[in-house]
């Protein structure tokens, strides 16, 4: 596994070392099966512990967003897993504080929610695109330490990820997409538009990182330039933040179900 968490004084994208395309595909098919089961796991013991999370990413565009998010979900209960798509807020959201429309999709106890995308483009494309002054995406890095800050003291577990990869590997993801039929419905004009700005996203993506990487909620820099890897870096990563002082053992079966079930089958099986 490549090393995911870079130093709270070195956290800018020149310092990653981004892992080489082509790598053990088979390996890390092997790691992402095996994470897998471990992730389910993990989610079980949110539901019986009445527990909450948050894992959200950020990254370029053809990063592999997307990609990773299916491998974390695709063997999960997903009645208590919600992926929240965010593109640009709606008319009614427009009104009201940038915020709030993340306050409406935050988990219930029991559940996992997946931000593809978060409130972190309040400091991004909002303030590359000029859509807003700069005193609002500047103070927008206090509201969002304290937005967090409050979360995990009320018990929600965050993990914070981006996606890296350099500008030569995101050209090529961008025309496999183009003449790959099957993959056309990803792109948009704002992928090919936001190529041109990749220095002023890049400045912005460094003061996000040194602005809102805390000691309760560190960002946590993958690459992507390879896609097999990456999706093995992120289950590994999530499953480690996630069980970290968790039981993610086997459930014990309650008292109450082991003397209904007692009367069903009689004598039960050792360990039940």
């Amino acid at each position: 596994m490549t090393k995911s968490i870079l130093s709270p004084l070195r956290h800018r994208l020149s310092k990653v070392i981004l892992t080489p395309r082509d790598s053990n595909r088979t390996e890390s098919e092997s790691q992402i099966r095996a994470l897998q089961t471990t992730m389910l796991c993990v989610q079980q013991a949110y539901i019986a512990q009445n527990r909450q999370a948050i894992v959200l990413f950020e990254g370029w565009d053809a990063a592999g967003k997307g990609g990773a998010i299916r491998r974390l979900t695709e063997a999960l209960d997903h009645r208590h897993i919600k992926i929240w798509s965010i593109g640009p807020p709606g008319p009614k959201e427009q009104g009201v504080h940038y915020l709030y429309r993340f306050w409406r999709r935050l988990p219930e106890p029991r559940n996992i929610a997946i931000f593809d995308r978060s409130w972190y483009g309040r400091v991004l494309v909002e303030r590359v695109e000029n859509l807003i002054h700069k005193a609002e995406w500047a103070r927008a890095y206090d509201e969002i330490n304290e937005f967090e800050r409050m979360l995990i003291d009320d018990g929600v577990r965050l993990v914070k990820i981006f996606l890296h990869i350099s500008e030569q590997e995101q050209k090529k993801r961008l025309y496999e997409r183009l003449i790959t039929p099957h993959k056309r419905w990803k792109l948009t004009v704002d992928d090919f538009e936001n190529r041109a700005k990749r220095d002023e996203y890049r400045i912005a993506i460094n003061d996000m990182l040194n602005h809102t990487w805390t000691k309760i909620a560190p960002w946590h820099i993958i690459s992507g330039e390879d896609k097999a890897i990456a999706r093995a870096d992120v289950l590994e990563l999530v499953t480690r933040c996630l069980s970290h002082g968790v039981d993610i053992g086997p459930l014990k079966v309650p008292d109450d179900v082991r003397r209904a079930a007692r009367k069903v089958f009689g004598r039960l099986p050792k360990g039940v």
